[in-house]
């Protein structure tokens, strides 16, 4: 058993506000370097929380033999290469979603990660939301019967402020992005609560804000702050000819939503961003709460909900790697990451074509 899990991070946006939280309040788990962009922000980061090593240079924080897990926090284009070394140098890896920017990089991670003996995961923390978690198991207890339709509504207004930078999210080649950002979390969220995967998928993407300031100037927007998509579900224990809406924006006002829907047989089922919990039976006219533990926030960090998740994530996998174990129940695995980049790369697919693609 190993006292004391050290820990290397790559990137200083989600780690540096959610991850790195976490991590120090679990027992048994140290920060002992992080690498950004910048050795700025790396420093100002170590300086934050007390890291003794920093560095812009993300190979040293994988390089260092007293590091047992990387967690990877940059933009998706750099995933790939950043994942296959720490999964070559023996570290257990927890990898930010979208997996990577393609099918082909995702299967490569995935092929490397089987021939590993580490724990290999991607960060869909939201799964460990303790609302999330007793919804999975009334699901199976057939609490709404089988699952004829899904829904999903998310909004984030904040990038509809038009003064917002160009950035990493603002450009395609990085991997930035709705589709990949938030509808992974989605396309994650159904597979797992579901236990099936989509089987078509018919997406449109949209740029509201077209231009965004940058170095004086302005830039070109590539990416979508708008992803759309209507999908099939294949039939399982839980589905029936199933199907489902996901509308994700990033510029709808006014307040913030990540609300998941299901709509089965015998009821309907509920869950808000916080993991909230209600359901409905047939007949019924009004949601009847469940009586679910939220679970904890980070303080200073808005309640979206994930830091919530994460706050569940991160001791399980303390404590996995503690005891030697290279798996977690209901963890994502770089198998399911796989699985949500082969919907996003349909979606995108089907963007293109205005088609609906078959997965």
């Amino acid at each position: 058993m190993t006292d004391t899990v050290k820990i290397g991070i790559i990137g200083s946006g989600f780690a540096r506000k959610v991850q790195i939280p976490a991590f120090l309040k679990c027992e048994g788990a140290e920060i002992v370097s992080i690498a950004s962009g910048t050795l700025a922000n790396a420093q100002s980061a170590a300086k934050e929380f007390s890291i003794e090593h920093f560095t812009d240079d993300w190979h040293e924080t994988v390089n260092r033999k007293d590091v047992d897990l990387v967690c990877i926090t940059t933009p998706p284009d750099l995933h790939r290469d950043m994942v296959i070394a720490a999964l070559e140098n023996e570290k257990h890896v927890l990898a930010e979603k979208p997996m990577a920017m393609n099918v082909v990089e995702a299967e490569e991670m995935a092929a490397v990660a089987r021939n590993s003996d580490v724990l290999a995961l991607i960060d869909h923390e939201l799964r460990f939301q303790p609302g999330r978690q007793r919804a999975f198991q009334m699901l199976r207890d057939g609490a709404i019967g089988k699952v004829r339709h899904a829904k999903y509504n998310f909004r984030a207004p904040h990038r509809g402020d038009a003064s917002l930078p160009w950035n990493w999210w603002s450009d395609i080649d990085q991997g930035g992005g709705a589709l990949g950002a938030i509808n992974s979390h989605i396309i994650d969220s159904f597979n797992w609560l579901l236990g099936v995967e989509m089987s078509s998928v018919f997406c449109q993407l949209q740029t509201h804000i077209k231009r965004r300031p940058y170095t004086g100037g302005t830039r070109e927007v590539t990416t979508d702050d708008e992803a759309n998509m209507l999908v099939n579900f294949a039939d399982g224990e839980l589905t029936d000819d199933a199907t489902g809406l996901i509308s994700v924006s990033m510029v709808e006002l006014p307040e913030y939503m990540n609300t998941l829907e299901l709509f089965g047989s015998d009821g309907a089922m509920k869950i808000g961003h916080r993991g909230e919990l209600s359901v409905a039976k047939n007949g019924e006219t009004e949601w009847s709460d469940i009586d679910v533990d939220l679970g904890d926030v980070i303080e200073g960090v808005p309640d979206t909900g994930f830091s919530r998740g994460f706050m569940q994530l991160a001791p399980k996998i303390i404590g996995a790697i503690r005891s030697g174990k290279t798996t977690i129940e209901h963890a994502a695995t770089f198998e399911d990451g796989l699985s949500v980049q082969r919907v996003l790369d349909a979606a995108r697919q089907s963007n293109s074509k205005r088609a609906v693609v078959r997965l």
